[in-house]
This record gives structure tokens, C-alpha cells and sequence, in this order.
């Protein structure tokens, strides 16, 4: 109870700096294959955060670039699904000894945020990505629809990790 109000009312760097934190820490998958990786997702669910808000028919487009990032593309109409266009591109950078499974994405310098491939599809038909702080988190598909038997396990597994999956909020696609 105390972790969570602190979390609450600080933060949750304020937990880590004084080694509180009631999760252990997030695992990514060992492994991914960039080149199979690339293409486009569809955001299936993801929690609610202010630089998605009214977005419906949310997509992200990941290309390999000849320099050595991952170009990435989000889009998605606003307030409907017939709603006003929206779009922005950023780069994606591997870090370092990560299986290519953890990411530093950035959409305005200097700032960058964390993307950490959670799940993924041996066939890289679906995927899960988050924050290691619990904050952020997305269920992607290759396709505008999951099958609803898959989407709860994931929601299962995602809960073993830590995540609260009552904040999950499902996005409409086309």
C-alpha cells in the first residue's frame, strides 16, 4: 500500500532510487530478427498516455534504414475512425547487447524513450511492448484484429509480469 501511494503521488524513479520497487524486474524476449520485425502493426490495446489521445486506428511502420536505425511511423485518425489524420516519425535505435529486444525511439531530440519488446510471435504475427517502469504498454497484431482467445492470454501473461491490465484499453480499428 505505501509503495503504491509513493508511486502515486512521486513516481516511480522515486521507488527505484530508494530500492523499493514491488516488481522484479521486466524481461524482454531474447531475440528479435529486425528484418522480420519490420513492416507494419496494428495497436491492438494499449494503456491510455497523453501523446496518443483520441487516437482510433493506430498503426506503427518500422523500415530498417541503410544508416542503422529503424525508422519508425505512427498514424492514426483522431477522435474516430473517420477522424482527421495524424502522423509522426521518429528513429529507433537497438541497444546495445539487447538481442535487438530493447530500443531507444526517439521522435524529438534529445528525448527518447524506451521500448522493450515483451512477447513476440514466433512467427512475428503479434507482439507486446512496454516500459520496464509499467507505465506504457501495447499489444501489436500484423493484422486490424486479434483473435479474442489469443488477446486474453496475452492479458494473462501481461498481468505476470506486473502490469495493470485494467488500465488496457482496446483501440478501434478499420
Amino acid at each position: 500500500m505505501i509503495v503504491r501511494l509513493m508511486k502515486g503521488v512521486f513516481g516511480s524513479s522515486l521507488i527505484g532510487l530508494f530500492g523499493c520497487s514491488a516488481q522484479p524486474p521486466l524481461k524482454t524476449v531474447e531475440q528479435v530478427d529486425l528484418q522480420r520485425y519490420a513492416g507494419t502493426w496494428y495497436e491492438i490495446a494499449s494503456f491510455p498516455n497523453r501523446f496518443q489521445a483520441g487516437c482510433q486506428a493506430t498503426t506503427a511502420t518500422y523500415t530498417l534504414s541503410p544508416e542503422g536505425h529503424v525508422v519508425v511511423e505512427n498514424r492514426c485518425r483522431r477522435d474516430s475512425l473517420n477522424g482527421s489524420p495524424s502522423y509522426i516519425k521518429g528513429k529507433a535505435f537497438v541497444v546495445p547487447n539487447s538481442g535487438n529486444a530493447k530500443l531507444k525511439v526517439q521522435f524529438f531530440w534529445p528525448f527518447t524513450g524506451k521500448y522493450w519488446i515483451l512477447d513476440l510471435a514466433p512467427d512475428y504475427s503479434y507482439a507486446v511492448v512496454g516500459h520496464p517502469n509499467r507505465d506504457y504498454l501495447w499489444i501489436l497484431c500484423r493484422e486490424p484484429k486479434m483473435d479474442e482467445t489469443l488477446y486474453q492470454q496475452l492479458c494473462q501473461k501481461i498481468q505476470t509480469l506486473g502490469f495493470e491490465v485494467g488500465r488496457l484499453k482496446r483501440t478501434p480499428q478499420f
